[in-house]
């Protein structure tokens, strides 16, 4: 008797510890808020705004590499269908600020691929996770998680802690998959995070 193990291919996603250079050019980003960007999102933030990439650094120095990189690795052509190639760019980046009992619902981008990134975490999971109101949620309090459907349809969830070893890191994952963020507790300081889409730019054609 032979007995073969198979495991379908899936989708990913990346997590990355952000070099400091990086760090503290998004930072400086930050500091240059365009507009406000409230209206777009699906959740409850004290304050959220448009930013640029200063000189597309971020987007050519780290973005361009982890697409590639994705691509290779999951073997994940274009979501889009279309019979031309075009190039991918940035189309929007934007800094949350949240405080206590904010938080952000399950929802997916408009995009080919998203990151999030943690600028600042003021919480600890340990300590959120003593908390009384905690009594019900547990493994989620104060945390990031992403929603996904197994082959069986059943749904999963992927929970990352929240704490300030975080900070610096960014997840990159196609747009279409699935998050939310939980509301923390007992702490008065906000909690900083960019977020970002990458789309296809139609307006450009690429030749081989």
């Amino acid at each position: 008797m032979k007995i073969k193990s198979i495991v379908p291919p899936n989708l990913g996603w990346f997590e990355i510890k952000l070099d400091d250079v990086h760090i503290k050019h998004l930072w400086d980003c930050i500091k240059n808020p365009i507009k406000n960007n409230k209206s777009n999102l699906a959740g409850v933030v004290s304050d959220s705004q448009l930013i640029t990439d200063k000189d597309d650094l971020f987007f050519n120095e780290v973005l361009v590499n982890i697409c590639r990189r994705y691509e290779e690795e999951f073997n994940s052509p274009s979501a889009i269908p279309t019979s031309d190639c075009h190039p991918l760019f940035l189309s929007s980046m934007w800094v949350n600020y949240q405080k206590q009992t904010e938080y952000n619902p399950r929802h997916n981008h408009t995009g080919i691929y998203s990151f999030v990134i943690w600028m600042k975490i003021p919480t600890k999971f340990e300590d959120q996770s003593k908390l009384k109101i905690a009594e019900s949620n547990t493994n989620t309090i104060s945390n990031f998680c992403f929603d996904y459907n197994d082959i069986l349809g059943q749904e999963k969830g992927y929970i990352y802690t929240m704490s300030p070893r975080l900070e610096g890191t960014m997840l990159f994952f196609p747009s279409q998959l699935s998050h939310q963020v939980y509301p923390f507790y007992n702490c008065d300081d906000d909690r900083i995070s960019i977020s970002g889409n990458i789309l296809l730019n139609s307006k450009i054609f690429l030749t081989n």
